[in-house]
């Protein structure tokens, strides 16, 4: 409840996070070990999330599909290092309707192999290209060690699937994917995130290149928030996915697919955070303002209640979600604290003096105490509290941004490196060898989170390329972000 205190971020971090995805109400624990129920308030933020992605797909041309959860174990088998990569995560169905089944189908992990196999059916023509598909669904991977949102059995995402006729093409919307996640970061959840290519050792299994956008959690690890996969001819080829070119020859397509899931959400409340609990951007809060009333008796709490209603109803119609808490039995101080534990951005005070002088008190919730107050007329109130959202989002990005910058080291040396990851990132020139990937992430816990395309963006200057490899002091094929990861 909102009267218990949480632990601090600085003398335990994960339980914080445990403790307050419980309490705000976000998810609980389902009684399926490793599986988590979403609450109506976590639904609603993700519905949220849902809304400025899928706005974004459709206008890159993308529609809505759904397939089904449930895949023959062979499709799964036909591409090598797809199969690889997922079976130690793959559940499996052996039994339906109380037979044991001729093939045992698969859970999907994702939809690789069977939007290929349909693939093979539906395109036969270049006439029939690009495919751009979508879908909203959930998938299991099977987890042993489990965090709610971050790292859970069954998760709910998005997964795009694309075909295209040429290399360039697939090669176009990976990145231009991956640009689209890397906007809704920064201008729907205001988190900074540094967009660049995986590793080989990290890269998704069937995947020719993975792109990602990485984000510094407000303990200074990393979180991989979203991935885009350019997955060449692999499936094509293991699936027969082919079309006639223009010149009537047969050709395989270039395939993409790219994801974004509800470990986001878990970004939200470890980009954002605080000792008091939830810190939400503005434009993805399930509600942008809570109007609290204040009153003593029967009288006042007629005209505040009154005012209060109008209020909410100016703010609906100038498209600001709201809510009024007209809670019985809970002082004003409690409800404050318990908006504040939920992270609403604006926070509505509203007692008899201030309908007397038709005004309200308007509390930030990135700015406690004093800081964060300011009086509005009730005549303006829409207008105020709309910049205010909008000054709420700029802040917490450049807070962000700037404890990620604080907390990134250019390390020349494997000494400044291991200093580096213990709190943050290393951004390290690397000879682009598994070995040394390997050895460092075995020696120090840390992974290489990717090759940043834009380098100066990392540091917030430009830094110079080239060098000595941090690890085994060969020429430096890149320069990478090194970081201990969710």
């Amino acid at each position: 409840m909102a009267d218990e205190k949480l632990p601090t971020r600085k003398e335990d971090f994960s339980e914080w996070y445990n403790q307050l995805v419980l309490r705000a109400q976000l998810a609980d624990y389902a009684p399926v070990r490793g599986c988590m129920i979403v609450r109506p308030y976590g639904w609603a933020l993700w519905e949220n999330i849902q809304g400025a992605l899928d706005r974004r797909f459709k206008a890159t041309g993308h529609q809505n599909v759904a397939f089904p959860l449930l895949i023959p174990k062979s499709f799964i088998e036909k591409e090598k290092h797809h199969v690889e990569g997922f079976s130690p995560e793959l559940a499996v169905v052996t039994i339906g309707g109380g037979e044991e089944l001729a093939e045992p189908l698969i859970l999907r992990p994702t939809s690789e192999t069977i939007i290929g196999h349909m693939w093979s059916k539906w395109i036969q023509s270049y006439r029939d290209l690009p495919v751009l598909m979508n879908q909203w669904n959930s998938v299991v991977r099977w987890e042993l060690r489990t965090k709610l949102f971050l790292r859970t059995l069954e998760f709910y995402w998005q997964e795009g699937h694309t075909a295209h006729a040429t290399r360039e093409e697939a090669a176009e919307e990976t990145r231009q994917m991956l640009e689209v996640y890397t906007d809704f970061a920064v201008n729907e959840a205001a988190i900074p995130v540094i967009p660049g290519a995986k590793s080989e050792a990290e890269k998704f299994a069937g995947a020719d290149i993975t792109y990602s956008i990485e984000a510094m959690m407000g303990d200074g690890k990393a979180l991989q928030a979203g991935t885009s996969h350019f997955l060449g001819q692999n499936f094509a080829q293991a699936f027969d996915v082919k079309y006639l070119d223009q010149n009537g020859a047969l050709q395989h397509c270039w395939t993409t697919s790219w994801g974004l899931s509800t470990r986001f959400i878990g970004a939200i409340i470890m980009v954002h955070g605080d000792d008091q609990g939830l810190v939400l951007p503005p434009r993805l809060a399930p509600i942008q303002a809570v109007i609290v009333p204040i009153y003593k008796n029967d009288e006042e709490k007629s005209s505040v209640l009154k005012a209060a209603k109008e209020l909410k109803a100016q703010l609906a119609k100038a498209e600001i979600r709201v809510h009024l808490d007209e809670r019985e039995g809970f002082s004003p101080g409690w409800k404050f604290n318990d908006w504040e534990m939920r992270g609403v951005p604006v926070r509505v005070e509203l007692g008899p003096k201030d309908v007397a002088k038709q005004a309200a008190m308007l509390a930030r919730r990135d700015r406690p105490g004093k800081e964060g107050k300011v009086s509005a007329s009730l005549a303006d109130l829409p207008t105020a509290i709309g910049k205010l959202l909008e000054e709420i989002h700029q802040s917490l990005h450049d807070r962000a941004l700037a404890f990620r910058r604080a907390n990134t080291q250019a390390a020349a040396s494997y000494d400044e490196f291991k200093q580096a990851v213990e709190n943050g990132f290393a951004f390290a020139p690397w000879c682009g060898s598994g070995e040394c990937e390997a050895k460092i992430k075995e020696e120090t816990r840390a992974t290489m989170r990717c090759i940043p395309l834009d380098q100066a963006a990392v540091l917030g200057r430009e830094i110079a390329s080239g060098g000595a490899c941090v690890y085994c002091g060969k020429a430096a094929k890149d320069r990478a972000v090194f970081g201990r990861a969710y």
